[in-house]
């Protein structure tokens, strides 16, 4: 279990190791290049000591580079793939991209690890109790969230975070890294309970239009469904990947930070019931039905 930043710049606390709190979750990326170097070298039959030794490196530095917590430059990697007498073909192209600045950098918004990991994901399955989710959130309900927020943000730092969050929304529609969203909404996230009463009318219509993209799967748990266990659960994500080498992630923010959960069992869990509540949710047709009679009141 780690526990980073949100996407809203929340404080970020323990990570899998159970480094201190001030120590950031490794960018994906460069995790998921760590990865494939320890691959590499586990496939060359080399241990870690024997690789240090011939690469001239320490043995902890061994480890924060396979672990994603330490850079790789090009050099390096050819390098070891001298050493370990494989070709990765890609692997340079790989590295370049791990060294890459995260796009929201370009905002000032630092050590986004839900973004982070976001970026990289192909779906997204997200159980929303009170607030929906940003991914279809517009821009004028995201500034109401944003304000009814603790954090206290100056007028540059709300206008970034919500440019982010617009451009995250773009993956919906981008036709080369399209994102998939399977959004589950309790009906109460769809009541006035944020913003004014036109902030919520304009919610509600992009909603419906939101339901009409191929990468949205929109469904709400009506309140004639009664009480479900996300009640008690709370909202959650979870994030998956192309590769099948990247496991799925959990994200369950609390109240000052967020947790990124990628044990096995426990993802499994949260899919289990996220496919239950789905379950117990309306139609895709029927939750638009819904969303447009709440409309009419």
């Amino acid at each position: 279990m780690s526990i980073s930043r949100t996407g809203d710049g929340i404080p970020s606390s323990v990570s899998p190791d159970r480094h201190h709190a001030s120590m950031t979750r490794p960018p994906f990326r460069r995790r998921k290049l760590g990865r494939r170097l320890r691959q590499m070298r586990e496939e060359a039959g080399m241990s870690i000591d024997e690789a240090a030794l011939v690469l001239d490196k320490k043995r902890t530095s061994m480890y924060r580079i396979e672990a994603g917590e330490s850079r790789v430059d090009v050099h390096l990697a050819r390098s070891m793939m001298d050493v370990y007498d494989i070709y990765a073909p890609t692997l340079l192209e790989d590295v370049r991209y791990a060294l890459q600045p995260g796009w929201w950098t370009t905002f000032g918004l630092q050590e986004l690890g839900y973004v982070d990991v976001e970026t990289e994901a192909s779906v997204v399955r997200e159980f929303a109790l009170v607030r929906l989710p940003g991914l279809l959130q517009t821009e004028h309900y995201m500034r109401a969230v944003f304000d009814a927020s603790s954090l206290n943000r100056t007028k540059s730092e709300l206008l970034n975070q919500v440019k982010v969050r617009m451009i995250r929304q773009r993956r919906l529609v981008d036709e080369e890294k399209p994102l998939s969203l399977v959004a589950l909404i309790d009906e109460i996230a769809l009541r006035p309970n944020i913003g004014d009463a036109e902030v919520v009318r304009d919610q509600l219509g992009y909603l419906v239009m939101a339901a009409e993209l191929p990468t949205v799967s929109l469904r709400v748990l009506p309140r004639s469904a009664g009480a479900h266990t996300g009640q008690a659960a709370g909202a959650f994500t979870i994030v998956e990947f192309s590769d099948p080498e990247d496991n799925p992630m959990l994200y369950v923010e609390y109240a000052t930070g967020a947790i990124h959960i990628e044990e096995e069992a426990e993802v499994s869990r949260a899919r289990l019931l996220h496919d239950h509540l789905l379950g117990r949710a309306l139609s895709s047709e029927d939750s638009v039905a819904l969303i447009e009679r709440i409309l009419a009141e």
